[in-house]
């Protein structure tokens, strides 16, 4: 059987579309559709059912996928061994969350890049959990960073580590609302009042993460709009330490301002909101030993981040 028949179906199988198989073969859409119709001819089976969106594999589909995907995987390894011998230069495309991408991820992964480091080149972008998601599934990025587990078979997700969200403003608002025991020590009201009449400085308009505090930690919404908006993480940072309104920001990026003084924690629940965070890879790719050394490094990385 060719080789290349298999490969072409596996593809089509942890993708579940002949489009987007196509886009990580670097072939067309016809191409692929007529290797899979004669891998069925030879078979004498149909591998897939073809639906609005996509396909899904057949009993006969799933079944040869299962043979015939670790056995490919072991070539590819073996091809990407041999490549890794005769060039001492990879490039790893790493894409997530520009905050926890540059603050976590990047600063592990430049280990990787020195003079002992095996030869590796690094390229990162930027971008939501869609946006990186969807960059990944079509060959674009090698690793993604994301805060949403991907469904079906093309990708396959670790979990990296939970980012402990933290309820802080500059002292002036904690002086202003009376910041004391009650608050530090989680007994405040459930709906808190005190927060009612602070401006919010967030990421987007619809308030995310302070409104996910408040879902989690007041079982309610926020009270006020947000006052500043803006894109990142770190210029929330940047403008609740200048005083500008309350916010909800990952421990590990406020950690330095909260030690130093710069903001404190206005209220410390007994359980604190957390978010994960994924490491994303398409399936089979582990078996190239440039992304599988990256993911485990990742990895053993994050176990040192929560």
């Amino acid at each position: 059987m060719d080789l290349a028949l298999l490969r072409t179906f596996v593809t089509v199988h942890r993708a579940g579309s002949f489009t987007r198989a196509a886009a990580l073969l670097g072939l067309s859409q016809p191409a692929v559709t007529s290797q899979i119709r004669t891998l069925e001819r030879q078979l004498g089976r149909p591998l897939f059912l073809r639906q609005a969106r996509g396909v899904t594999p057949t009993t006969i589909g799933d079944e040869l996928a299962h043979k015939a995907a670790p056995h490919l995987d072991a070539l590819v390894e073996i091809t990407e061994t041999g490549l890794d011998e005769e060039s001492s230069l990879r490039t790893l495309h790493l894409a997530g969350p520009p905050e926890f991408t540059a603050e976590r991820a990047l600063p592990a992964l430049t280990e990787l890049t020195g003079e002992d480091g095996q030869g590796y080149a690094l390229r990162a972008s930027f971008g939501n959990a869609e946006e990186t998601l969807e960059g990944l599934a079509a060959g674009h990025h090698d690793l993604a960073i994301s805060t949403a587990r991907p469904r079906g078979a093309l990708l396959t997700a670790s979990t990296l580590c939970d980012e402990e969200h933290v309820l802080v403003a500059a002292p002036k608002w904690a002086d202003q609302i009376g910041s004391g025991e009650a608050l530090k020590t989680g007994r405040s009201v459930k709906r808190a009042p005190a927060f009612e009449n602070v401006p919010v400085i967030e990421v987007h308009e619809s308030l995310p993460f302070v409104s996910r505090y408040w879902a989690s930690v007041f079982d309610s919404r926020p009270a006020a709009p947000g006052t500043v908006v803006v894109p990142d993480l770190r210029a929330v940072l940047a403008c609740a330490v200048t005083g500008a309104g309350l916010a909800v920001l990952p421990r590990y990026l406020c950690a330095a301002a909260l030690e130093r003084g710069d903001v404190v924690a206005l209220h410390e629940p007994t359980v604190p909101p957390l978010r994960t965070y994924f490491l994303v890879v398409r399936t089979g790719t582990l078996a190239m030993p440039h992304i599988a050394r990256a993911h485990e490094w990742l990895l053993r990385a994050a176990a040192g981040w929560c």
